[in-house]
């Protein structure tokens, strides 16, 4: 029988962790786990249970990564909650409160650098996180919730759409955040609420919502930094839903197109949509964050309650890594 270093020209590595970036094929020996370990490529994207959210909630925000998250503020249905929350990947950790707590927020950024906007009974209030605690900073010019939003930090986001009432108003306006304060920039060409949101604050896409007579849409809009144009539509027209990812390589998850809860999720490849591996748990009003191929989904509304479950998504194409049996 040949040995794994005839068949591949190398011994298997003896590591004291996993590798930081596996290729497809890797193999090695984890001596603190004592378990061999090697890569492949995932073939269809899947969602994996995450550690639960410490505060159960919905109509949430999210910022960071798939294995460095925040989770701000939300809703228990009720009362309104100012909890912010971090993920290690693995477990969420309470940490200091938003200062004003508020649901229906839009949310940007990292584990150590968000900004929070918007929310609650339509406010204009910002604030701004440095990893420690918020501060708050220069309020929107126009007073908000259910916002779309998209950047990479505190000094730099994009809010956009939204809704105010009564009267009820489905918002077309766009502002931009330079880190001192926002500016109104071009508008979505339709106004509406509870889209998702990813990207930067020049290269964004809006994705789903609410319009003006209450209908879930389908509609998706791309933004170049100087004005927002139509493309091509989600599969499932919902809103409350959340994304990851950027204007050309995005993900988007949950929604609902009341009275029904979706777990559908879509992949974005800078032209369509495709549908892909359902969430786990179908639910709308939910956070998330990271990218197309590592994602987070956390908290929402269930069709009966708010929850506190947490996803991992896996997009097709991602290195991911196994765990062999040995006798």
């Amino acid at each position: 029988m040949a040995t794994y270093k005839e068949i591949s020209g190398t011994n298997v590595e003896v590591l004291a962790s996993d590798p930081t970036n596996p290729v497809e094929g890797q193999v090695w020996y984890n001596s603190t786990t004592g378990a061999l370990k090697g890569a492949s490529v995932s073939a269809t994207g899947s969602w994996a249970t995450g550690g639960s959210l410490n505060t159960t909630r919905r109509l949430l925000a999210g910022s960071g990564t798939q294995t460095a998250a925040l989770a701000i503020s939300g809703d228990q249905d009720p009362p309104v909650v100012a909890n912010t929350e971090s993920y290690n990947g693995s477990a969420w950790t309470e940490v200091n409160d938003l200062t004003t707590a508020r649901s229906q927020l839009g949310a940007t950024g990292t584990q150590t650098s968000s900004l929070g906007f918007g929310g609650g009974s339509n406010t204009t209030l910002t604030e701004s996180w440095n990893g420690t605690s918020w501060t708050e900073v220069n309020d929107l010019n126009t007073a908000r919730r259910q916002i779309g939003d998209a950047g990479v930090d505190n000094t730099s986001a994009l809010a956009f759409g939204g809704y105010s009432g009564p009267p009820d108003v489905r918002h077309t306006e766009t502002e931009s955040w330079n880190g001192t304060s926002w500016t109104e920039v071009n508008d979505l060409n339709t106004g509406k609420s509870a889209n998702a949101g990813m990207g930067t604050q020049t290269l964004a896409l809006s994705a789903g919502g609410q319009n003006i007579v209450g209908a879930a849409l389908s509609q998706t809009e791309s933004w170049n930094g100087t004005s927002w144009t139509e493309v091509n539509d989600l599969n499932t027209a919902r809103n409350l839903l959340t994304g990851a990812g950027t204007y050309t390589l995005a993900v988007v998850f949950g929604g609902t197109n009341y009275p029904t809860k979706f777990g559908q999720t879509e992949e974005w490849n800078g032209t369509s949509w495709t549908e892909t591996t359902d969430l786990n748990t179908a639910r709308s009003g939910l956070g998330g964050t990271g990218t197309n191929s590592s994602a987070l989904a956390f908290g929402g509304e269930t069709a009966t309650a708010p929850t506190a479950a947490t996803e991992e998504w896996t997009g097709a194409g991602a290195t991911i890594t196994k765990t062999f049996t040995t006798t």
